[in-house]
């Protein structure tokens, strides 16, 4: 038994290598941020405080063969900090409070040489979290299209999209679509499919 788990583990390890899962050489990876590559001109760039957004970040990044860059929190987000039923939650005061801009830990990331960027993230109280605004604000999207994307159970979008354009200021920004936590790649390949 343990020579035919040896035998799967080796197999695993062969066909990630060989199709390039896990590969760190891109412009933007979830585990080397910012580290440049293969020259891509799509991004796909999500915050996921439970995964949820990650995991739908993860196939629109394959479907487009672009890049993935992870927004992290310097101060990562516990299970008590979202909690939706306190009012004095950590993710409660910050979407109460429009001016709150939580400070990225992620690595800078350079947009040189982008085109396309998705950019997803959960919805919280009914809009994007306030560490997209943070994002935003930070960088130019000057000659990119911005192609927002949220995961909820059962929030749309909203304003989020019109929130972040106003806040960047730049770049060509196209309506975002909702996604629930199990969105399939079929069903991903076509709205991108629309888009075009």
């Amino acid at each position: 038994m343990k020579r035919i788990i040896a035998f799967i583990a080796v197999l695993t390890m062969v066909f990630m290598t060989a199709f390039g899962a896990g590969s760190t050489d891109k412009k933007a990876d979830t585990k080397t941020t910012g580290a440049q590559g293969d020259g891509s001109d799509v991004l796909v760039v999500y915050f996921s405080a439970t995964g949820t957004t990650k995991k739908v970040a993860e196939k629109i990044a394959f479907i487009t063969g672009g890049d993935l860059y992870e927004i992290l929190a310097a101060e990562p987000y516990s299970s008590d900090d979202l909690n939706y039923n306190d009012r004095n939650s950590r993710s409660t005061k910050e979407q109460n409070d429009k001016k709150a801009r939580p400070q990225i830990g992620s690595e800078d990331i350079s947009l040189e040489g982008y085109k396309t960027i998705y950019l997803g993230f959960p919805i919280w109280w009914g809009e994007e979290p306030r560490i997209l605004d943070t994002f935003v604000e930070k960088y130019s999207f000057e000659g990119i299209t911005v192609i927002p994307f949220c995961t909820s159970a059962s929030s749309g979008i909203g304003r989020s999209g019109q929130n972040m354009e106003a806040l960047a200021g730049s770049g060509t920004w196209l309506s975002g679509k909702r996604f629930g936590s199990n969105a399939s790649e079929s069903a991903l390949q076509s709205w991108i499919d629309s888009l075009h």
